[in-house]
């Protein structure tokens, strides 16, 4: 069996698509029409075929499942093929139906298409996680018939991406009238991201001043970004960082502020000199209050302590004294006697 012309539906406009298609073979089919009409139908016609021929790349995030769709509805007509599905020249995925419904599927990397593809028409490849490795890389899906008549049905660019980390932005300290250095480093993502820097927010670093280094780690192919700036500029100059990553439609930006110098940053000083000043005679005053406080209440404490003393002293004279008169008082009565 021939197959004629090649539809190829791909993710965003696959409806638009459609209908183009068939608004296409309606107006071929139409020979006799008048010649304004068929200039028309010609343009649309060529239309069509852009549109087809259009390449959306479906992006893949590093690490996550991906699925680059293709749609056939067509194929639900036929019996006794095999689809075949390809990562440039190599197979990744190959597999044959018969006319009783049993499938045989060979796959790499564990690529799958949908089970029931023979009844929905939905021939999308899914792969198990995104790879750098695969960046920029056309999958084709072709459909295999009679002896070995392999027809191509859709053509999906795979473009792979990741997010990188929140710049860390360092300042260094420099010498009044010396250059001052800054490091920005951000991590882990891909593809390499565009570096920019900001003096004050609108000025652009000085040619020469901005030095960056793009590190890819050996294992996950991701990047490690590390950009330096050295510029001559006050203290309060404000610096900022910013990775651009177009791929994931990710701007990422890191701003160090500077300090205040001049008269504020006297002012600043002095208030916070008065204001330690202040704040240790009002500490050295409590303390001394409750120096004062803490030795009046001894003295309290020693002056009761000793009445007390005193008056225990004198009860116990008082009780001998009773004492010796209680017995001076029986030996009278006994004398008497």
């Amino acid at each position: 069996m021939i197959f004629g012309v090649m539809d190829v539906f791909w993710v965003n406009d696959f409806k638009s698509e459609v209908y183009l298609n068939v608004f296409c073979t309606q107006m071929c089919a139409r020979q006799r029409m008048p010649v304004a009409l068929w200039r028309t139908g010609l343009l649309l016609s060529f239309l069509c075929v852009c549109a087809c021929l259009g390449e959306d790349c479906v992006l893949g995030i590093v690490g996550r499942p991906v699925s680059l769709p293709c749609l056939y509805p067509d194929l639900l007509t036929l019996a006794n093929y095999s689809i075949e599905w390809r990562r440039e020249d190599e197979v990744v995925l190959r597999s044959v139906w018969d006319e009783d419904g049993n499938i045989q599927i060979w796959s790499m990397n564990r690529a799958t298409v949908h089970t029931d593809a023979t009844q929905t028409g939905n021939f999308s490849l899914e792969l198990p996680e995104a790879d750098p490795k695969q960046d920029n890389v056309y999958y084709s899906f072709f459909i295999i018939s009679g002896e070995n008549q392999r027809s191509l049905v859709c053509k999906v660019c795979l473009r792979i991406a990741a997010s990188f980390s929140f710049p860390d932005l360092q300042r260094g300290e420099a010498v009044e009238g010396e250059e001052t250095s800054f490091h920005c480093q951000s991590s882990g993502g891909y593809p390499q991201p565009a570096v920019y820097w900001l003096i004050n927010d609108t000025d652009e670093p000085p040619e020469g001043s901005v030095r960056t280094l793009a590190a890819s780690l050996p294992d996950s192919h991701l990047y490690n970004i590390t950009s330096h700036l050295t510029v001559n500029i006050s203290r309060d100059s404000s610096v900022t960082c910013i990775i651009e990553n177009p791929s994931m439609n990710e701007t990422l930006t890191s701003t160090s502020y500077g300090t205040p110098s001049g008269p504020v940053v006297s002012r600043a000083s002095e208030g916070m000199w008065i204001f330690s000043t202040a704040l240790c005679v009002v500490v050295g005053v409590m303390v001394i209050v409750g120096i004062w406080y803490q030795i009046h209440l001894d003295r309290i404490s020693k002056r009761k302590k000793k009445e007390y003393q005193q008056t225990q002293r004198g009860y116990k004279r008082r009780r001998r004294y009773k004492e010796e008169a209680e017995v001076m008082r029986q030996e009278s009565k006994e004398t008497d006697v």
